[in-house]
This record gives structure tokens, sequence and C-alpha cells, in this order.
């Protein structure tokens, strides 16, 4: 990838890292499924008045809704609820660095894949190592005992499943328009989550502006808005290289930590920071660049 492909997986991995206080916040008066349900609706709503804004044709074709209704419902409303799911047990940083497990799975997935990306060593080299920063960065929390639950873990790790599944089917859509694309994927996962959230968590009670607050950031900013850059840049990175976005947001998560939540990084924490960017080169390909031009 080029430089400006990497500033766009930072800038988008450091995003996605808000998502998870932004998830913090929401479950203290929303079930997980109702945080679902605004992130794709209001997702949704922001990503049609951009599709109208920029004047982009709409698909008329009904299997083509139908299709990606249902990736949006992979891709979106069953990892979206997942998280929250489990941030009712587990800090919000351990949910982010958990879900750094995600180009791992989608190495895994995209080598099996038909017309996926074949695994190199080098490349499968950085997905381990970056699965080894997220390691040394959750160290802590499961040092001190942390209240994590096995089944909170479990499902971090099903949304990541869902991540690198949908990326790898997002790859046969590259002809379709991106705003097009996000609008009708968040549109089928709202379809379906609002639904389930009144069967199964009856109608929302939202009483403190920090809760609206959330709910218009987690939708609109970490998925209306990052959606229109992921679909553009997608096709052009690859699943695996894209996925890679999951290795940022822990250390965004952890940031904001220390500027709004007054938290502290140890430094282990700063080692898995560099353990994670040194996977990414692998990742990347641009450790065999830079062993090629060491003298021997």
């Amino acid at each position: 990838m080029n430089l400006r492909d990497w500033f766009w997986i930072i800038f988008l991995g450091a995003i996605w890292g808000c998502s998870f206080i932004f998830n913090a916040v929401l479950i203290r008066e929303l079930g997980p499924i109702w945080v679902t349900s605004f992130r794709v609706g209001i997702g949704a709503l922001g990503c049609w008045a951009a599709m109208f804004a920029l004047r982009k044709p709409v698909p008329r074709t009904p299997g083509l809704w139908l299709q990606l209704g249902g990736l949006g419902v992979i891709a979106y409303a069953v990892p979206f609820a997942l998280f929250p799911l489990a941030q009712a047990e587990m800090a919000s940083g351990v949910a982010a660095i958990i879900n750094a497990m995600t180009p791992m799975a989608t190495a895994i997935i995209s080598h099996f894949w038909i017309g996926g990306e074949k695994g190199t060593p080098i490349k499968f080299t950085g997905v381990a190592i970056g699965f080894m920063g997220a390691a040394i960065l959750v160290s802590p929390a499961l040092s001190e005992g942390g209240t994590s639950q096995l089944w909170a873990v479990a499902a971090c790790l099903g949304a990541t499943l869902c991540y690198g599944l949908s990326l790898n089917i997002t790859r046969s859509y590259k002809h379709i328009e991106p705003t097009a694309f996000a609008s009708i994927a968040l549109t089928g996962a709202a379809v379906v989550a609002v639904p389930v959230a009144l069967l199964t968590e009856g109608l929302p009670t939202i009483t403190r502006g920090e809760t609206w607050g959330a709910a218009i950031a987690i939708g609109l900013l970490s998925t209306a808005f990052t959606f229109q850059i992921m679909y553009r840049i997608l096709p052009r990175v690859g699943a695996t290289n894209f996925a890679t976005t999951t290795f940022i947001a822990p250390i965004s998560a952890l940031i904001i930590g220390v500027t709004v939540l007054d938290e502290t990084i140890l430094p282990i924490q700063i080692l898995g920071m560099l353990v994670i960017f040194f996977g990414l080169l692998f990742i990347d390909g641009r450790i065999r660049q830079i062993w090629r031009r060491v003298p021997v």
C-alpha cells in the first residue's frame, strides 16, 4: 500500500476506536440490540443524505437490495450488537483489543475463499505479530484479574468472524457505487435490527443527553462518514490489508481513555503499540522491501 492508503487506514482505525467509547456510553441506558439499531439506523440516514447530496443513482434491482441488505445484517447488525453486549462485562479498551483479531480472521477466511487473497508467509507473520501486540496491550487487564467473562470474549470473537467474512464477501461487489453500497447495506441491517430490538428489549428510554450524543456520533461519524471512505479504498487495498484498521482501534481507545477518562498508559501498553506497528510492516509487505535494501 502507498502512504495515502496507510493514512486512511490509520484514520479509520482511530475513529472506530472511538466507537467502543460510544458503546460504553450507550449501554448505560440501552440494550445491545438497540445500540446496533441506533447505529445502523442513523448511519443509513447519513449515507442516504450523502447519496442524494452527491446525486448518485439508486440501484433498482430487487435482488441486489436483498443481497446487500443480507450482507448488512452479517457485517453490521450482528457485530454492532455483539460488542456492546460484551462491553457490559468488559472494558471498552479490552473489547477494542480483542477486535484486533479481525485481520487474522480475514486472512484465514480469504486464504480459503474462492478468488480470495492467498496468504503468504510474510503476511501471516504480520498478522501473528499484530495479534501478539494486541495480547500485550490486554495483558495488564488480565494480570489484574479482569472480570471479563468467557462469553463476552466469545461475543467479541464472533464479531471479528463476521467482519472477516463480510470483508471477503464485499469483494464481489466492486462494481457497486460505494455510497449506494453502504446505504443499502445499512438499511438492510436497520430493517432487521429495529424489529428485533422492539421484540426483545421493548421501547428504548433515553433520559441523558450524552446518550443521544453518543448515538448520533456513532451513527454519523463512526458509521456513515467512515463507510464513505471504507468502500472506496477497500477494493484497492484488499480485505486483509484493510482489516489492519482493527490494530489501530485499541491504540485510539487507550489514548481516549487517557485524555478523556483520565486513565494511564502503562509502559507495557506502549510496547504493545510498537509491536502492532511492526506487524503492519509485514502485512503491508514493506518489511520485505526494507530487507532487500539491506546489503548482505
